[in-house]
């Protein structure tokens, strides 16, 4: 079967599921139809528009936004549909939506109050609405599946939401308590699913205007370099070529379509000046953090008790050092941004972007435009992973090449060389850990000294307290482990490679401490489970979330020949999470068979979505096995996925999932799972082979 005979086959299939959601264009609008609150539209013909203020990029919380809003307000699903909240609109209305951040796992976590007191202030205004036209008591009226009823008289949402909207939200709404939740808690099928199967929603990338221009750009190659001068001449006569931005840092082609741009980029004549950084390398940057790791008096993220007092007089001291490098966010589309400079003197700008507010206040910077004649239509991601929250880098580069050409759309769009070799990466970093044990083989102390680059000091230096990045010694300054003795010292090593926001920040550490962990117990001579239940409380969420992952995984039955387990506990971005991992290594090449992962994030609004982002997490972690960004003569090497190698499908382990929700709170699922891939699997390596891998990647993909 043909490809596309295949599609429309599947839609077909897909279309006679009787899915609970209909399914709007992906889109940033103000819709004429009555507003009952800023958060719920709804049209005369009973259908019901939800507005989402965060961003959607595969992590699925669109459908759980929706869920939310949609358990209070009673209304008809399958007449609701959604669209994104504008950011102008935001603005002039003064932040009426919230954050618009979808970062952190926090995008349900954070807004679920406010978004099910949305929903339930909407439906009491359409009760009021009805029992003013009735002139009925509103606590005899009733409202379900988009109707509202008292005695034998009815009438639906959309007869009732012009009404609705002149009356004043009440302040004081009762939330439904969760034994009654209808729709949250239920595995209902992804808001954009079909959208998504037939190939509607307009990402990023897919943008097309009438006579838009494209543009390609070339960024000096050595982070905070400069352009010390360009030739032109060849790429200004190649066809289709409409002009040439320059700036200090960068340089950028205009075309009539984008190869021609790129083509035209590669003739252009740049010479660059990197100055001092034009000798950085991985070997001067690993000495900056073994000079940081040796400092005296560093900040101190965390302090109890006399750590080296404790350390001097144990009966055992285990030490380790660990690193990883830097790690590019490999998003599947570019970077990119279309920007429309009109005559009437606003900007219109499309892109895929985390943070609608970020876009927009970057946009309204680089045009010199009041915020109010700025909008920005966000789009459906091609992949985030932090990139495009904090980033927004592309979306000025887009703007100021669009001033040169006012009246006609320009979309930038990043090679993938270019987004290989300009991200802002997750830091390397190294690490240096000593434990003591006494006679009995309990830990009475640990000591952690952090050497990396700063992500707060480049995006947020006012979050930056005494020297200390909270992102940098997650973790470690937040031990759940109870040891009474605990030093945590950071050594800040801020270099000319641009740092950010990787999928979960931090979990590098979480790769070395539980690591290490593993390694003390063995040194303790005891079973790495039983060794950090001991050194978890009774009660404690992550105790319950690491037994309820032993018990799946079976954790001390007998295996396949050749296969071994690992298990990794951490907690963070609000739950609380454990995974054990499967593997065998043959030729020293790492094979994992089985993860099973489990995860106390109080509530779930969307269990299938959940399990999904677990599942993600898996393969999307199993990559830092042997990715890596280098430096050499101050620029990345590594320039696209020959040199980036992403997991494969063949390298996707069976993944099993426990949601062991306790409720009572509310926790995020798009990076906790991420925390335990890599020591799981680097402890079960061990217990394989015998032999500590302190280092990533693995080179040639092999344990040394």
């Amino acid at each position: 079967m043909k490809r596309r005979a295949f599609l429309q086959t599947s839609a077909a299939l897909a279309g006679s599921v009787a899915f609970e959601f209909s399914l709007a264009q992906t889109r940033s609008s103000v819709t004429a139809s009555p507003e009952v609150t800023h958060w719920v539209v709804i049209n005369p013909d009973n259908t019901v528009v939800i507005r989402v203020a965060r961003s959607e990029m595969g992590q699925g919380s669109l459908t759980g936004l929706v869920q939310m809003v949609a358990e209070e307000l009673e209304c008809d699903l399958a007449k609701t549909s959604w669209e994104f909240a504008s950011p102008n609109e935001h603005v002039k209305r003064k932040r009426i939506w919230g954050s618009m951040s979808t970062t952190g796992s926090s995008g349900i976590r954070t807004s679920q109050e406010y978004l099910r007191k949305s929903g339930a202030q909407a439906r009491e205004m359409l009760v009021n609405a009805a029992a003013a036209r009735w002139q009925a008591p509103a606590s005899e009226c009733v409202a379900a599946n988009g109707v509202v009823a008292w005695k034998d008289k009815k009438l639906t949402y959309g007869e009732l939401a012009g009404e609705a909207s002149k009356l004043e939200p009440p302040k004081d709404v009762k939330l439904r308590d969760p034994k009654d939740w209808k729709v949250i808690g239920k595995s209902m099928p992804r808001v954009e699913i079909m959208d998504k199967v037939t190939g509607k929603p307009i990402y990023g990338a897919d943008v097309q205007l009438p006579k838009m221009l494209h543009a390609s750009i070339a960024q000096c190659p050595i982070f905070k370099g400069k352009v010390k001068s360009v030739d032109a001449k060849s790429a200004e006569k190649m066809r289709g070529v409409k002009g040439v931005v320059k700036t200090d840092t960068w340089v950028a082609v205009v075309a009539d379509n984008w190869w021609r741009a790129n083509q035209a980029v590669k003739a252009l004549k740049v010479e660059w000046d990197g100055g001092e950084w034009s000798k950085a390398s991985d070997a001067t940057i690993m000495a900056s953090f073994r000079e940081g790791i040796a400092a005296k008096d560093l900040p101190r993220a965390r302090s109890m008790g006399d750590a080296p007092g404790a350390l001097a007089s144990a009966a055992k001291v285990v030490e380790a050092e660990y690193t990883s490098p830097y790690l590019n966010h490999a998003t599947m589309e570019p970077q990119t941004a279309t920007a429309w400079f009109k005559n009437d003197g606003t900007l219109e700008v499309w892109s895929s972007t985390q943070n609608g507010e970020g876009s927009i206040a970057a946009a309204a910077e680089a045009s010199g435009l009041a915020l109010e004649k700025v909008e920005v239509h966000k789009m459906m991601l091609g992949g985030g992973f932090g990139r495009r929250g904090a980033g927004q880098d592309y979306i000025g580069q887009a703007v100021t090449i669009a001033k040169d050409f006012r009246g006609t759309p320009v979309k930038l769009l990043w090679s993938r060389e270019e987004d290989m070799q300009h991200g802002y990466y997750r830091p390397a970093s190294l690490v240096k850990m000593r434990a003591g044990l006494d006679a009995d083989g309990k830990v009475v102390a640990m000591h952690t000294v952090i050497a990396c680059p700063s992500v707060l000091a480049q995006f947020r230096p006012e979050a930056v307290e005494k020297g200390i990045d909270n992102i940098s010694v997650r973790t470690f300054h937040d031990m759940t482990y109870t040891i009474p003795n605990q030093l945590v010292e950071y050594a800040m090593r801020n270099g000319h490679v641009p740092v950010g926001f990787w999928r979960a920040p931090g979990l590098q550490n979480s790769y070395y401490r539980e690591c290490f962990i593993d390694e003390v117990a063995h040194a303790a001579g005891k079973d790495p489970l039983e060794f950090r239940l001991s050194l978890l409380k009774d009660g404690d969420k992550n105790k319950g979330v690491l037994q309820a992952v032993a018990k799946a995984a079976q954790w001390g039955e007998p295996l396949p020949a050749g296969v071994f387990r690992g298990i990794a506990q951490s907690d963070g971005f609000g739950s609380y999470t454990a995974m054990v991992a499967e593997v065998s290594v043959s030729g020293g090449r790492v094979k994992v068979h089985r993860v099973v992962g489990a995860i106390d994030s109080g509530y779930v609004v969307n269990p299938d979505m959940c399990v999904a982002q677990m599942q993600g997490n898996v393969i999307f972690n199993i990559g830092q096995l042997y990715e890596a960004n280098t430096v050499k003569d101050g620029r990345i090497v590594e320039s696209n996925f020959h040199d980036f190698p992403l997991p494969k499908l063949t390298e996707m382990p069976k993944v099993e999932v426990v949601l062991a929700s306790t409720g009572g709170f509310w926790g995020g699922h798009g990076e906790p799972g991420a925390l335990n891939v890599v020591p799981a699997i680097l402890n079960a390596v061990y217990a394989a082979t015998g032999k500590r891998v302190r280092t990533l990647p693995l080179k040639d993909g092999i344990v040394a």
